[in-house]
C-alpha cells in the first residue's frame, strides 16, 4: 500500500554537455532522457517507468501514475515522493485526493529520504544503462527500459528481501533460493547449516554446470541458473 515515485536524467551519448554555449546547460533531449519510476516499497518492485524529452510536468506525472495503477489493477494509500515541483503543486495534491492517495514527501536536501526510488535509478543507471549505447530514438529507449524493469522484477535478487526477487515477493511466490540446494562435497555434514538462506541440500552431485542466459539477448541482463550434469 505504499509506493515510491521519482523522476532522474539518463545520459545519452551525448552526455549533458557539449564545447559550447548555449548546448553545454540543457537537461533535455538529446543531451539525456527525463525518467519517471514508481517503485513498491513491500516488494522493492518496479511498478512501471516511462520516459520523457525534456523535465515532465505535474500532469504528465499523474498521467504516467494513472496508467501504472490501471495496468496493476491496485493503487496505493500512500505516495512517496520529493519536493520536486510536479509533486509539490496543488494540482498534484487534488489528483490524489480524488483517488483516495495520501502524499509523504521525503526531506528537502537530504539523501536518503526517498532511498527506496533513488536505489532503483542507481542501479538503472549502473547495471542497466552504463554498457549500452543509449538511442536516441524514444521507442527504442523505451524498450531498453523495458527489459531492464523485467529483468529488475524478475531475475534481479535482493539483499534487503533475503535474496528474493521483487516479483516472488509481490507475487507471493515460492523463492527460488528456498530450492533444495545442490552439494557436490561429499563429506558434507547433512545437518549442517548452509550460509542464508537456509536451504535443505539435494542428494549429492559430482558435478553441476553454470547456465548463464541473457533477458532478450542483452548481454548487461544475465540470468544465472544452477543445473547438476546428467
Amino acid at each position: 500500500h505504499v509506493w515510491h515515485v521519482d523522476l532522474s536524467t539518463v545520459r545519452t551519448s551525448l552526455d549533458f554537455w557539449l564545447q559550447w554555449v548555449p548546448s553545454a546547460l540543457p537537461q533535455i533531449w538529446p543531451f539525456c532522457w527525463w525518467v519517471a519510476v514508481t517503485i513498491d516499497h513491500f516488494a522493492r518492485r518496479a511498478m512501471g517507468a516511462a520516459t520523457f524529452r525534456q523535465q515532465p510536468s505535474s500532469a504528465a506525472v499523474q498521467a504516467f501514475l494513472d496508467r501504472v495503477m490501471k495496468a496493476a489493477g491496485v493503487k496505493p494509500k500512500y505516495l512517496i515522493a520529493d519536493r520536486g515541483p510536479q509533486f509539490d503543486a496543488g494540482t498534484f495534491r487534488r489528483w490524489a485526493t480524488r483517488r483516495g492517495i495520501k502524499i509523504r514527501f521525503g526531506a528537502v536536501r537530504r539523501h536518503g529520504s526517498i532511498a527506496i526510488a533513488e536505489r532503483f535509478i542507481k542501479t538503472l543507471k549502473a547495471e542497466g544503462m552504463r554498457r549500452i549505447l543509449f538511442p536516441f530514438r524514444r521507442a527504442a529507449f523505451q524498450r531498453e527500459m523495458s527489459e531492464f524493469v523485467s529483468w529488475y522484477n524478475a531475475a534481479r535478487s535482493h539483499s534487503a528481501l533475503s535474496t528474493r526477487t521483487p516479483d516472488e515477493v509481490y507475487f507471493g511466490r515460492r523463492p527460488g533460493c528456498r530450492a533444495p540446494r545442490f552439494e557436490t562435497r561429499s563429506l558434507w555434514p547433512r545437518r549442517s547449516p548452509c550460509a542464508a538462506p537456509l536451504a535443505d541440500s539435494r542428494t549429492t552431485w559430482r558435478g553441476i554446470t553454470l547456465h548463464v542466459r541473457f533477458q532478450s539477448g542483452r548481454l548487461h541482463l544475465p540470468i544465472v541458473d544452477l543445473k547438476r550434469v546428467a
